[in-house]
């Protein structure tokens, strides 16, 4: 599957049906993809379980074998050997369909002072500049270089230091802490980013034998050790996925119970979506939502954690086209992430963008008709779309929505909605 997606993949979707029953959330994809890079840095075998089987996962799998690397998988239980990396540049069509994998960089120079990589790729949501990556590396003791269109990474050792980040970006994060773990000193990384995909990493490194402290706050310290061992570890649920999943349920007027979540980390979302009138209620890692018959207009800003995530922004815009009045959302993070804006009108939806703001309109009716995806997110809201439709929608360009959710056919199918999966050849 290419990084844009095979046009041939389609969703059918028979919309107007309220969604309800009880769902079990898989592992956190943006958990997932910089715990499998930071495998590079132990010396023995990972045993990783709850991994998503999505194709962002499937592409960093591939990145690792061929830089030297053996995986064994059994469904969401995966077996990783590192000891024979002979390469340390990142295939550049691989780069080039899946942004992310720059975190792999800061493994690879963590663990062997040196990394190749091509400037990376991934969905089309706007500006994501790597220069707070590379500038942290320069401060670190890394040379850089860049060569037909290759940016060179080569250190003699990685020395500890002060890093004041400009923007708590969560790749930039990820990327000095995993070039660290093994440096020699201690490296402060300020204004880090705070998201419990972070957490969750750093646990797995500590598990592993790493020295950090103040993961989940806004400074990181990380005391360099001598080595890392191979362990065993269970990926955190995906929060993006239960939003997405709750968001689908209050659409259609339905209810739900999720099953593996971690509540804390939805907290801005789970407060967005009392304001439109759904009733929650939270037992241990248990989560249900009943909706309400209308949903009520609200406002949301997005923001770095433990704000409104970015990545929801999509959603929860598509479900309050049908609140009983007018939402205005603001977008903070990516500038161009309303591109799937003029597929909605498709449906009828009544939305204006002004800049960062979306005002939208809320309308008793959508249309059902065929609509293309234009990202991963994006996409996930336009299946939502079709789910509130009465008639038939064919949401195109699915292999956005296969980068990132796991199954959404089938898991959405379990709780009542009639949508399949058509592959033409």
């Amino acid at each position: 599957m290419t990084e844009k997606g095979e046009k041939m993949s389609k969703f059918i979707i028979q919309g107007g049906k309220k969604l309800e029953g009880e769902i079990k959330i898989s592992g956190s994809k943006n958990a997932a993809l910089p715990i499998i890079a930071a495998t590079v840095l132990n010396a023995g075998t990972t045993t990783l379980y709850n991994v998503p089987d999505i194709q962002d996962v499937n592409t960093m799998f591939e990145i690792l074998k061929k830089i030297g690397a053996t995986i064994k998988r059994k469904n969401n239980k995966i077996i990783i050997n590192t000891n024979k990396v002979h390469t340390y540049e990142i295939p550049d069509d691989l780069m080039r369909q899946m942004r992310s994998s720059v975190i792999l960089a800061g493994a690879l120079i963590g663990k062997y002072h040196k990394a190749k990589f091509s400037c990376p790729g991934g969905c089309d949501i706007g500006s994501r500049p790597i220069d707070l990556h590379i500038n942290a590396f320069k401060k670190l003791g890394v040379e850089i270089t860049e060569e037909a269109g290759f940016i060179k990474c080569k250190a003699n050792k990685i020395i500890g230091t002060n890093i004041d980040l400009d923007f708590p970006s969560v790749g930039a994060t990820e990327n000095i802490i995993l070039a660290t773990v093994l440096s020699t000193g201690t490296t402060t990384i300020n204004n880090a980013a705070m998201e419990p995909e972070i957490i969750d990493m750093v646990q797995f490194l500590k598990k592993m034998g790493a020295k950090i402290q103040g993961e989940g706050t806004n400074q990181i310290i990380i005391d360099g050790v001598e080595k890392l061992s191979g362990v065993s570890y269970n990926i955190m649920p995906d929060r993006i996925e239960a939003g997405t999943i709750l968001c689908a349920v209050a659409a259609t007027g339905g209810n739900v119970i999720l099953d593996n979540v971690i509540p804390e980390h939805l907290t801005a979302v789970i407060n967005k979506l009392e304001e439109t009138g759904c009733k929650i209620e939270i037992n241990n890692k248990k989560i249900t939502l009943n909706a309400p018959k209308k949903l009520k207009p609200i406002d949301i800003k997005t923001m770095t954690y433990p704000g409104f995530p970015t990545d929801l922004q999509q959603i929860f815009a598509t479900m309050l086209v049908k609140a009983s009045g007018t939402s205005i959302i603001v977008e903070n993070i990516f500038e161009s992430r309303y591109k799937y804006i003029s597929e909605l009108r498709k449906m009828g939806a009544k939305v204006t963008v002004e800049g960062k703001t979306a005002i939208i309109k809320g309308t008793r009716k959508i249309n059902a008709t065929t609509v293309v995806c234009t990202d991963l997110r994006g996409g996930a809201a336009l299946v939502i779309a079709g789910l509130m439709a009465k008639g038939k929608s064919r949401v195109e360009n699915i292999g956005y929505i296969q980068r990132g959710y796991e199954n959404l056919e089938n898991k959405l199918g379990s709780l009542g909605a009639k949508i399949k999966l058509e592959e033409s050849n």
